[in-house]
């Protein structure tokens, strides 16, 4: 059992407030009849193991839940860093939320990354 509680009846958002797609993603999310949790993780923070656990039910490595051409991250890492260790990439979006890369939706036991924010309302369109 994993970390993060899922319910079909209520989505789980994890987002940047601080990002255009982020905002504008949960505007459509905010339209769906489900229950929604936000998490906005420029005011929250989130745990390595719920990190893990979202890049699992994503079936992605950890490192591509990061945008390693945010400048944040170049200012602290380098173009070309080289970070093997999964728990190193724990570490930097933990001191790095910034470079999180796209907003997460989870319903249930499905996650997609949202990429485009009519990426939700498609999303929702299978759901319904």
């Amino acid at each position: 059992m994993g970390v993060i509680a899922t319910n079909d009846r209520e989505i789980k958002f994890y987002y940047s407030s601080v990002t255009s797609i982020g905002k504008q993603a949960l505007a459509y999310v905010k339209a769906s009849d489900k229950k929604i949790m936000e998490v906005d993780i420029a005011k929250t923070k989130v745990t390595g193991t719920q990190w893990a656990e979202l890049a699992e039910y994503l079936n992605l490595p950890l490192h591509q839940l990061i945008d390693t051409q945010h400048p944040d991250f170049i200012a602290a890492y380098g173009k070309d860093p080289d970070i093997k260790d999964p728990h190193d990439w724990l570490k930097l979006l933990a001191n790095c939320p910034q470079a999180f890369q796209h907003p997460i939706l989870v319903n249930g036991h499905t996650a997609i990354q949202i990429i485009s924010p009519s990426d939700v309302a498609a999303f929702l369109d299978t759901e319904s």
